[in-house]
């Protein structure tokens, strides 16, 4: 896990790259590599790249970065791991291909040499690298299939620049700050910004699951080689799989968990109260590995109710056999960290504080490698989504397909005569996008609705920020496959926006502020393959039950019987107590993050401190 960037001034009548440039763009992610850094430049000057080290496979020098093949014709700068780099080195091998190191990134430069752009097909996996091909004079870029780990690009009709941050690009000094009215609105429609739109105009996420070249001619398309979408699809038209599903699922997570673990440094687990991550914690056990450690958030303010979820963590440590420890956050450390939570997201999100403080414990305690259960809900059906859209899209669906009816019923219901009623803020669009997934989904996640966003901004920018979002926010990939059945349209929804826009981004911001690596084994491409055509054909049962019996032995009651409290924190209770001393309302986020007038003004909040040319912010 690490910082990537670099530079390729490919037009040419452009300058030669600013190592100056480069380096700040590099040292702006400093926290992403504690380990080490370094830089290479070509020959001829036109091309540079940057990295910044967290040693987790291969920590000799062997495995520093940017790696060049031995005839200097492959150069690579690489964020993430490659989990299945043994099995592919092993073939690479028996092929006559040479290694001068135990490091992933070297398969990825024979690999390269041997398959060039298709390579990605072969590995399992999150990450992000580019790859100089200098036989080609071209850059080749390529981003995991889930999307759990970023990268950013800028292309200014000279030169090309890309990084594993947006504002370490800024930090560079040549790529243009101006706000993204798409990007901006995104975040006030979802609390997240959503990809590819960034919050700079100028710079633009590489899509998950795709792969880009950058030639002489500039930046291509994105190419797509992943779509979750298509994974939902080929499970629907695939005929319903014999055997035991259960069985299925156990062999698939205990595969996933394995590759999960394949590290030259110690693991450790979060753990909460949650079905996911206890059933992590037994799969632990299951595969044999060494002894693992534990940890679980804690809050005085939650001790002896229902919130806490430590007494149940801690039991599942005992049935597991985790060396487990309690990490206990405290109000007056919540309030000391929280400008340096604002200053550790590279986008806005109205979430991550959770993940802040779990990431913050395991490094302290001298972890640099962690598994989350994150990507659970998503994969099995967890969320209320699953139930709820349905049936919202059955009650709303005929109505709404009567032209206009919507748009007049949100704007009776949004008039001043309505507005001293105490309705529910999207209940003015339960017509308009009621009736569809995309709509019914919108209703769900969104945060503000669009007619909500003109006390919020300047009027042209709600204008170009919903055009160029598209129908309920952006909700839709433009070319993707539509799933048929009801829980695979959900999970792609979920997946593709929720979980990638926000879960895995704040989970990268908060663990790389750290400098420790949190792997998600439920997040994987190899596992939505083997589980979706249990979801869609219903062999699970419904919601996340069939974990339970995952682990051997299998998970206690507690964990099963336990009302699932989403890994929340007190804060709303701290910002009373900060409103009660005298400090401004609305300087803390809300409990659970999510529709609530709280969740809207930390929105706000979040924007002052993180947008630029937002509430005076830069």
């Amino acid at each position: 896990m690490c910082g990537i960037n670099g530079i390729f001034a490919y037009h040419y009548a452009s300058r030669p790259v600013d190592r100056a440039e480069l380096l700040r763009t590099r040292d702006a992610m400093s926290a992403r590599g504690p380990d080490g850094a370094g830089d290479w430049i070509s020959q001829d000057q036109h091309l540079a790249f940057g990295h910044r080290r967290l040693a987790i496979i291969d920590l000799s020098e062997a495995g520093a970065q940017p790696m060049a093949s031995a005839d200097g014709r492959v150069v690579v700068t690489f964020n993430g791991e490659i989990y299945n780099y043994r099995a592919v080195r092993t073939r690479l091998e028996a092929k006559g291909y040479r290694f001068r190191s135990g490091s992933d990134t070297e398969v990825l430069l024979h690999l390269y040499a041997e398959r060039g752009a298709d390579m990605v097909h072969e590995l399992r996996g999150m990450f992000a690298f580019a790859i100089w091909d200098a036989a080609n004079r071209e850059v080749f870029l390529a981003r995991d299939p889930m999307g759990i780990k970023p990268l950013y690009y800028a292309d200014d009709g000279w030169t090309f620049r890309f990084a594993s941050q947006v504002k370490a690009l800024a930090a560079g000094g040549a790529v243009h700050d101006d706000p993204d009215p798409a990007g901006i609105v995104s975040f006030f429609l979802w609390g997240s910004v959503r990809e590819p739109h960034t919050v700079l105009r100028s710079v633009r996420a590489l899509p998950a699951g795709c792969t880009m070249r950058v030639d002489r001619l500039g930046a291509h398309a994105p190419e797509r080689y992943h779509s979750v979408a298509g994974a939902y699809v080929a499970a629907e038209r695939a005929p319903s799989p014999a055997g035991p599903a259960a069985e299925r699922l156990r062999e698939t997570l205990l595969d996933s968990v394995r590759h999960h673990l394949v590290a030259d440094v110690p693991v450790g687990l979060f753990l909460s109260g949650g079905t996911d991550s206890a059933a992590l914690a037994g799969l632990l056990r299951d595969v044999g590995g060494s002894e693992h450690r534990s940890l679980t958030l804690a809050f005085d303010e939650f001790r002896g109710t229902g919130d806490d979820e430590s007494p149940i963590a801690a039991e599942v440590a005992r049935t597991y056999g985790s060396e487990h420890e309690i990490c206990v956050v405290s109000h007056a450390e919540f309030e000391a960290d929280l400008p340096h939570i604002l200053a550790a997201m590279d986008q806005p999100s109205i979430d991550g504080v959770n993940s802040w403080f779990i990431c913050k414990a395991a490094a302290a305690r001298g972890l640099k490698v962690a598994l989350s259960g994150l990507g659970g809900d998503e994969l099995l059906g967890g969320y209320p989504s699953f139930r709820d859209i349905p049936r919202w899209v059955g009650r709303s669906s005929l109505a709404s397909r009567v032209p206009g009816l919507g748009r007049a019923v949100q704007t009776v219901m949004t008039s001043r005569l309505l507005a001293r009623l105490d309705l529910n803020p999207k209940a003015a669009g339960a017509l308009r996008y009621g009736g569809t997934y995309p709509g019914a989904y919108f209703l769900r996640r969104g945060l503000f609705m669009p007619w909500d966003l003109a006390a919020l901004l300047p009027p042209e920018v709600v204008d170009e920020g919903l055009r160029r979002l598209g129908p309920c926010g952006g909700v839709d990939q433009p070319g993707e496959q539509t799933p048929s059945t009801s829980f695979a349209r959900i999970a792609t929804l979920e997946t593709t926006n929720y979980m990638r826009n926000q879960l895995l981004r704040d989970m990268d911001w908060a663990s790389m502020a750290h400098g420790l690596e949190v792997r998600v084994p439920y997040v994987d491409a190899s596992v939505l393959d083997n589980i979706a055509p249990l979801t869609v054909h219903g062999l699970l049962g419904s919601g996340k039950g069939a974990l339970a019996g995952v682990p051997r032995p299998p998970l206690p009651v507690s964990v099963t019987a336990h009302p699932r409290t989403g890994f929340s924190t007190p804060v709303a209770r701290w910002q009373e107590d900060l409103t009660r001393s005298g400090a401004r309302a609305g300087d803390t986020p809300p409990s659970n993050p999510g529709q609530t007038p709280w969740a809207r003004r930390w929105a706000q909040v979040v924007a002052t401190a993180t947008l630029p040319g937002f509430g005076g912010a830069t």
